[in-house]
């Protein structure tokens, strides 16, 4: 990829820097209500290649979108909505940086990612946490992973305009091999939990739908609005703030039905992350095959955040022997993990692409998860 940054840019890249996509074994919608999430990364990744300037120039060129040529900012006049598609990522990040009052340096960056984009894996996180490794690396500065983190999202929250929690970029920039992160969104503590699905003859198996979301424009919005609304009608700064013990007594004081529904799976699933988090931290890995299913119940039956290609990946991987399955990322499309027995692999990818072709879809994208080094 080196001889492509030289055939846009001439000369070659001062650093290569890489962030992975990442699945989120548990605990979805619960990042924005300040909850616990349960993630592990993939073995998927966006590379950015970059080189200092000596001006205040950002140019942005990506292998993904070569028809779009080079993008070119001054880093002064960087402001939300100046621009749309992947350059917004880049320089979201760079405007998020000069907001917090970091100094950058102007940069060539050149963008490759094998991250699917739509199919819920994080390519917007991975893109734009390999865009700060970048800006930290060329501008020397000295800026933790957790910051950086931070400092990613505000890009795609304020510039971009997605309201994400900050699941993905910690995801991206704080997973470690055979472990996954239990992180708490509200305290951003968080803590390595084993996850050495080899040792146990398990394997993670992801299933692209290749049925697209954009979270900009889905119902991802309209749920968040809900939960954030639910919260205020029971005096709590978040749904976190309600206690599993304490639900039905919470969900007895709201009339909306929606709103029931809405807070009944946030607050059932931060249980299920701390359950799971559990198991794995005795090296029962197994049993939390219920806990994905149970969650993936919760979030077609109270969040109504599935579609019908991923309640279907579901169904014909339990079918086929899974030991649980669920959908992951922003619903509405995108992909579903199963946790399966490393024998079974074939067989549920097999049955899942059979349900696909009877019902007439494109045939869907499976691949086995494992985490990357970083």
């Amino acid at each position: 990829m080196g001889d492509t940054f030289a055939s846009v840019y001439g000369g070659v890249p001062d650093g290569t820097f890489v962030a992975p996509g990442r699945v989120n074994l548990v605990g979805e919608f619960t990042d924005y209500n300040e909850g616990f999430v349960l993630p592990t990364s993939l073995p998927l990744a966006a590379r950015a290649f970059a080189a200092r300037r000596t001006d205040r120039l950002v140019r942005v060129a990506s292998a993904q979108d070569a028809a779009a040529g080079v993008f070119e900012a001054d880093l002064a006049d960087l402001r939300p909505g100046m621009v749309a598609g992947f350059p917004a990522y880049v320089l979201g990040v760079a405007w998020a940086f000069a907001e917090a009052g970091l100094p950058l340096v102007g940069a060539d960056i050149f963008i490759d990612s094998d991250v699917p984009v739509g199919a819920g894996l994080s390519s917007s996180a991975a893109l734009e946490c390999a865009v700060a490794l970048a800006f930290a690396g060329l501008s020397g500065l000295d800026v933790d992973r957790v910051r950086l983190a931070t400092l990613a999202q505000r890009a795609e929250n304020a510039f971009v305009g997605v309201p994400c929690g900050v699941l993905d970029q910690m995801a991206s920039l704080l997973c470690v091999p055979h472990h996954a992160l239990l992180l708490d969104t509200r305290s951003l503590e968080m803590r390595q939990v084993p996850f050495d699905l080899e040792s146990a003859g398990l394997a993670l198996l992801v299933v692209d739908t290749r049925v697209s979301h954009d979270l900009g424009d889905s119902g991802y919005s309209d749920r968040r609005r809900a939960c954030e609304r639910a919260a205020q009608l029971l005096g709590v700064k978040a749904l976190r703030d309600v206690e599993l013990a304490d639900l039905d007594a919470a969900l007895d004081r709201l009339a909306d039905p929606e709103l029931v529904r809405r807070v009944r799976h946030v607050v059932t699933e931060d249980a299920r992350v701390l359950d799971a988090a559990r198991l794995l931290d005795r090296g029962d890995v197994e049993p939390i095959g219920a806990i994905l299913t149970a969650a993936h119940e919760s979030i077609r039956d109270d969040f109504e955040s599935s579609c019908a290609e991923l309640d279907a990946v579901v169904d014909a991987a339990l079918g086929a022997g899974a030991l649980g399955a669920r959908m992951i990322g922003g619903g509405f499309g995108g992909s579903a993990i199963a946790l399966v027995r490393a024998s079974s692999v074939a067989a549920v990818v097999d049955a899942v692409e059979r349900r696909f072709a009877a019902a007439g879809w494109q045939p869907p994208r499976s691949l086995v998860a494992a985490p990357v080094p970083r």
